[in-house]
Formats: structure tokens, sequence, C-alpha cells
């Protein structure tokens, strides 16, 4: 199966020069996690912005200086298997899809999951692809702290716990960006440097300004956020049936119990996606 046959050809994509305040508003309205960024009145691909790109930089405006610039392409030829290998020796979730310099679609895992590897019968369980690792918070945490773990825990996706210890919720980066907003914050420095008997140096205060944007999330906690409508699999759940299980909700990760019910594990959608290299 080849790139063409699977990637998206109906391409959102945003212009340089360009803010991040654009590029925020088109991913929410056309619900996508990242965008091609390409140069204003031409397909020419220059670089890519994703929605942790906005996150982790708050203070920046400008798309130029937040995009990724060195990224990973494929060609409408190449085949599926060689793509599926680049995105998981780069630990990317997407790939422009370039020809004669000019962006003619975009690859992501989710189009791999929803168009080709359903269609697979590969037998092998899902234990063998999932995480063992999980990303997990208490319910009640509020949502700023539960950030700051999804954030540390280097996912983008968080598991809530009841106080009884099980499984209740999950949290995406979405839902985070969903409850968020950017902020401007100043703070005052004092920046005179005085020195024992100089008395004009301590007399006198130099003031510096310092304005610095973060991200402010509101005052809920994780249980009023969560998908409490879960989609789970099992250890034994198959690769063929839970890449049906994600094209069918729309999503890209599922929580893994065991035969007792017991949290076992994650499997995303980069992670399933191995079973194509394998």
């Amino acid at each position: 199966m080849l790139v063409k046959e699977v990637m998206s050809e109906d391409i959102h994509y945003i212009q340089v020069p360009g803010n991040r305040q654009s590029a925020l508003e088109l991913m929410r309205e056309r619900n996508v996690s990242g965008l091609p960024v390409v140069k204003s009145g031409t397909k020419k691909l220059l670089g890519l912005v994703t929605r942790s790109d906005l996150v982790n930089n708050p203070d920046e405006e400008q798309l130029a200086l937040i995009m990724t610039r060195n990224l990973i392409v494929a060609a409408p030829d190449d085949n599926i298997k060689d793509a599926a290998e680049k995105m998981i020796e780069n630990n990317i979730r997407r790939v422009p899809v370039v020809q004669d310099d000019e962006l003619v679609g975009i690859l992501t895992v989710f189009d791999i999951i929803e168009k080709a590897l359903w269609k697979m019968n590969i037998e092998e369980p899902v234990n063998d692809y999932m995480i063992k690792n999980i990303p997990t918070t208490w319910e009640r945490t509020p949502l700023n702290v539960a950030f700051e773990i999804m954030r540390y825990s280097g996912f983008k996706v968080l598991l809530a716990l009841s106080k009884e210890g099980k499984l209740s919720g999950i949290l995406t980066e979405t839902d985070f960006i969903n409850e968020s907003e950017i902020v401007s914050e100043r703070s005052v420095h004092n920046t005179s440097v005085g020195t024992e008997g100089d008395k004009w140096s301590w007399d006198s205060t130099n003031v510096l300004y310092v304005i610095k944007n973060h991200l402010k999330f509101s005052d809920k906690e994780v249980k009023d956020v969560v998908a409490s409508d879960l989609v789970l699999a099992t250890t034994r759940t198959t690769v063929t049936e839970c890449a049906n299980k994600m094209r069918h909700r729309n999503i890209e990760q599922i929580p893994v119990i065991d035969v007792e019910g017991e949290l076992s594990g994650l499997v995303r959608a980069t992670d399933l996606i191995k079973a194509i290299k394998d």
C-alpha cells in the first residue's frame, strides 16, 4: 500500500507570516492537532506547528518562530510501511507529503489506523504493543496540576483514577487546551547593583518590568473534564480489533485492562502502527 492511498488530501494548513492565535483557532475549528506551514500564496512547505508547540512557547506570537523547520516528510509513492517506520523512529504522529517541493497531503498515525491497519489481519495481542508506564492522576486533581503531571510524564494523555484506585476517565492534551487560555502576567524586578558605601546606587532604583505569557486553567478538577465513556481493550485484544475500536470512535489511545479488569497498560495509535513494521 502506498502513501497516496492513505494520506489526507483535504489539507488544513496555515501560512506565514501568521500568528499563534490564528493557528490555534484553525486547530479548534478543524479539530486537528497539527498544521503544515506554507509560504504565503503558495503550497511550498516551510514547517509544521502542533498544539504542543503552541503550549510550549506561550511567549512567542509569530508562527515562524514557533514552528518546527527540520521536517520528516514522505512522497506520495512511498510505501506505507516506510512512512510508518519514519514516524516510529522519530517519535512523530504526522508527516507532510511533498511532491516537487509542494505540499500535496498529510499522513497521520490515525490515517494509517483508519485506512490501513484495521483491514489487516494482525492477530497479535495489544499486550505486545502497549505501554505499561501509565501516566495517571487522581480524579480530584486540579487541572493546572494535572497538566504539569502530563507534561513531566512526556505523554499527551492522562488516565484518571478514583479514590479506590480504579480507572475513571481519560484526559488528552486537547482537553487541557480547551480548558485553558494564554494570559499575560507582569512581574517587577529591581535591577540596581550597588556596593557598600555607594550611596547613589542604593538610593536610586532601576526597575525592569517583565511580561510573561502562560497557560491559565479553569478551576475545574480532572473529574469535571475527563471523558468517562471509556473504550477499553484487554491484554488479549488483537491489533486489528484495537485498530477498529480506534477507527469507530475516532480516538488515538485506549486503556488496556487484564482478565480481572485491572488497569494493565495503555495502547496509543503511535504504538499500534509498529505492527505494520513488524
